[in-house]
């Protein structure tokens, strides 16, 4: 009876997820609203280099930064041994012209939950433009949300179909997403809090 049940379970989750962040997706830099920060959640990075997923959402973050909509950019990813998301994204944006007192890094940003919860509770985000793909962007607005930010998110590939690799991965993702927000679960680290403010915005690793 369970196994009978799980994929109405998985199906209704996302339908969920997906209805309560679909309000606040935006298909382009010029019709995202201003926000002060902006979230890029972190991916896979190889030899010093983010991949091309990565870049898109930075090339996004860049682009509002550039324009006005946004003066603080947290980049949020995984941080172990010789493996450095935020210290490549970081990287990255600075030769591409951003101030480095623009930059905030956490390093504990292990999932798009810890990512969020952090934003909110380390780094006291109340309000932010999220930088993803568009099948990134549902799971992730409704964790920013639940997180008590008010968030919005700009898709950083509108012309770019969802690759059907994963699709998988954030059908099952979203459905954890309800049920972690559900029953309450936090970041994997905390930390002290480290309000984004002022003009030094650079902070330290959070362990």
């Amino acid at each position: 009876m369970l196994l009978l049940a799980a994929p109405a379970v998985v199906i209704l989750t996302n339908l969920f997820v997906f209805r309560q962040a679909r309000p606040f997706i935006y298909p382009s830099v010029a019709t995202v609203p201003s926000r002060t920060i902006t979230i890029v959640p972190g991916t896979t990075v190889r030899g010093g280099q983010p991949g091309k997923t990565l870049t898109d959402r930075l090339a996004s973050a860049l682009d509002l930064y550039r324009v006005g909509k946004t003066q603080a950019i947290l980049v949020s990813g995984n941080r172990r041994d010789a493996y450095d998301e935020p210290g490549v994204m970081r990287a990255w944006l600075l030769r591409h012209g951003v101030r480095a007192g623009d930059v905030v890094e956490d390093a504990a940003g292990y999932r798009t939950l810890d990512t969020m919860q952090r934003a909110a509770r380390v780094f006291r985000v109340t309000s932010a433009i999220v930088c993803s793909q568009g099948v990134h962007l549902p799971r992730t607005i409704y964790l920013a949300r639940q997180a008590g930010i008010d968030a919005v998110g700009v898709v950083v590939d509108p012309h770019q179909p969802a690759h059907v690799l994963y699709a998988p991965h954030e059908t099952l993702g979203s459905a954890v997403a309800f049920i972690e927000t559900a029953i309450g679960r936090g970041p994997s680290v905390l930390g002290p809090a480290r309000p984004i403010e002022g003009d030094t915005r650079t902070t330290a690793l959070l362990r």
